[in-house]
């Protein structure tokens, strides 16, 4: 009876032999739950990301940094958020100044702050961009073209990016957003404005050409007359030289024509035949004769 006892308790085989225990079975289970449970009770965090942490749904304030970390198996979970810069990018269109429709491509990089990531989880979810980000590069752009010409927000694009950057970050800073950094990709205005632009473009490179060509004539003329001054001053100057040259000449040639000098000069230059015409005491000879010898000479013979 007794053996009856312990064998109603075990499953026969077919041939009537009794089968073994499922022990074996068991710890195989056990294991590969205990298996489950250790997957589950850690977590790692990659490099520049926060772990955020939530015990039954319930976002807790403490949050995990980069490396790993264990937790509550199955009662807790771990959202990682991405701290590292990224980039977003969006069309954009808005009114300038001067009632232009402007029509533009905007690129924003931007990071979650570490320390605001179980805040930002909590009251927006994991697609903050859609739902802050992107109304704010709106409403910022249209506010920041608002205050500038269509000229003006081709001619001072720097500081229309540095005007919506600013205004991005007093808005979305709070949330723990912040923008590293703000680029206008592109303008785009009206076909009637971008004709209206290359057409004061050519006028004014027109008038640059005709003030560079008169200002060079001028410069030519300028040079010219300088020319003129500085040649007519040379000339002067050796027209003068010349005059002066003559003079001290005339002045040596003066004091060096002696009596005796004027006097050999006629004798070698005389031909021999007496003056008809004569002025002076001798006639104009260079020496005296007397005439009444010379004539008394001649009736003696």
């Amino acid at each position: 009876m007794s053996e009856f006892r312990n064998v109603k308790f075990q499953e026969l085989n077919k041939d009537g032999s009794v089968k073994k225990d499922f022990k074996g079975a068991k710890w195989i289970a056990i294991a590969a739950a205990a298996v489950i449970v250790a997957a589950n009770s850690f977590t790692i965090v990659p490099a520049g990301h926060t772990g955020v942490v939530m015990t039954l749904g319930k976002v807790s304030e403490a949050n995990y940094q980069e490396g790993f970390h264990l937790k509550v198996p199955f009662i807790q979970q771990v959202e990682k958020m991405s701290n590292k810069i990224q980039v977003y990018e969006t069309p954009s269109s808005a009114v300038s100044k001067d009632l232009q429709t402007v029509s533009s491509t905007v690129a924003v990089n931007y990071r979650l702050l570490s320390d605001k990531s179980p805040e930002m989880y909590k009251n927006v979810g994991m697609d903050y961009q859609m739902v802050l980000i992107t109304p704010a590069v709106q409403e910022c752009m249209k506010s920041a073209t608002a205050k500038y010409t269509a000229e003006e927000l081709i001619t001072e694009r720097a500081a229309v990016g540095e005007a919506v950057k600013s205004a991005l970050d007093s808005k979305l800073n709070s949330y723990g957003i912040y923008i590293e950094k703000f680029n206008i990709v592109n303008f785009d205005f009206s076909e009637e404005f971008n004709n209206a632009i290359e057409a004061k473009q050519v006028a004014e490179q027109n008038l640059l050409k005709t003030k560079t060509e008169q200002e060079q004539a001028i410069e030519i003329a300028n040079a010219d007359a300088k020319r003129k001054v500085i040649a007519a001053d040379a000339q002067a100057e050796a027209t003068l030289k010349e005059a002066e040259a003559r003079a001290e000449a005339n002045r040596l040639l003066e004091e060096s024509l002696t009596d005796k000098v004027i006097a050999y000069e006629q004798i070698q230059k005389w031909d021999g035949v007496m003056p008809k015409v004569t002025n002076g005491e001798n006639g104009g000879l260079l020496f005296n004769v007397d005439l009444d010898d010379a004539s008394s000479q001649k009736t003696g013979s």
